[in-house]
């Protein structure tokens, strides 16, 4: 007689849940396909519309924005608005469950993702190395901006960012652009995981942005078992030593139900 957990077991690749159930610490690197499955375009999908003519490294460069700031932060408030309207996947959903329901494992998540949407399904973030939206702070002096920022109304090309409250000078979202250095205790955090994880998870990421497309080279360097789970080939599926052809919403519940369901 089979049981629930037995259902949800065979649904994951036997060297998958063989690798991840056998792992007392596991780190988790996600991208933009975790959070397209929720509805967020991914960075270059999200040129459509009145932002067609663009490209992204016209937008999203500290030249950009000293060039035309009401333009830039037009874009990064659309982008804003489309991750309010979407919600956490069930991808996102597992991953904190699993966070909270396997006392026997230390699971870390960093992203790319500039969205808050691990932290809405409930999980605790180790690092967002890109940044985050909601992350307000001043273009100059880096204050952080915790007053109201207006939408951008259908339409609208361009709209005025608020002010600094300390030097007036205009504010900026809080995601790295082209040219500007990762933050560097996120990117210590995120090393620092990886180098201890004896098991990495590569969910939803192209692999083609360094050096966050880099992890998985270094964390098979460091003896973790690296795993890809994508629906596509990317760069980085020849660093892994598994690969699930899956998304992150139909595979990882599959995988946390069967993981914490042993533990219990």
């Amino acid at each position: 007689m089979t049981t629930d957990s037995d259902d949800r077991a065979s649904d994951v690749p036997p060297p998958v849940l063989d690798a991840v159930r056998s792992a007392s610490r596991v780190a988790v690197l996600t991208g933009a396909g975790m959070s397209a499955q929720s509805g967020v375009p991914t960075f270059r999908d999200a040129q459509t519309g009145l932002w067609e003519r663009y490209s992204p490294e016209e937008l999203a460069s500290p030249d950009a924005f000293v060039r035309d700031p009401d333009l830039v932060w037009a874009w990064y408030r659309r982008r804003a608005q489309l991750v309010a309207a979407s919600s956490p996947n069930a991808g996102h959903v597992a991953l904190a469950q699993w966070q909270r329901s396997a006392p026997q494992q230390t699971v870390e998540i960093a992203t790319q993702n500039v969205d808050d949407l691990h932290e809405r399904a409930g999980s605790t973030v180790l690092a967002h190395v890109h940044g985050t939206l909601a992350a307000v702070r001043c273009s100059i002096c880096e204050e952080p901006f915790e007053g109201p920022v207006d939408d951008v109304e259908d339409g609208a090309e361009r709209i005025a960012p608020p002010a600094c409250g300390l030097c007036g000078s205009p504010v900026r979202p809080g995601v790295v652009w082209f040219g500007e250095p990762l933050p560097e205790a996120e990117w210590a955090a995120v090393a620092a995981s990886v180098e201890a994880a004896d098991v990495v998870l590569v969910v939803g990421t192209s692999g083609v942005v360094y050096p966050f497309a880099g992890l998985p080279a270094q964390a098979r360097s460091a003896g973790a078992v690296v795993i890809e789970i994508n629906p596509d080939e990317t760069a980085v599926s020849d660093m892994t030593h598994h690969v699930w052809r899956a998304t992150a919403a139909g595979s990882l519940p599959a995988l946390v139900a069967a993981v914490t369901e042993q533990q219990r």
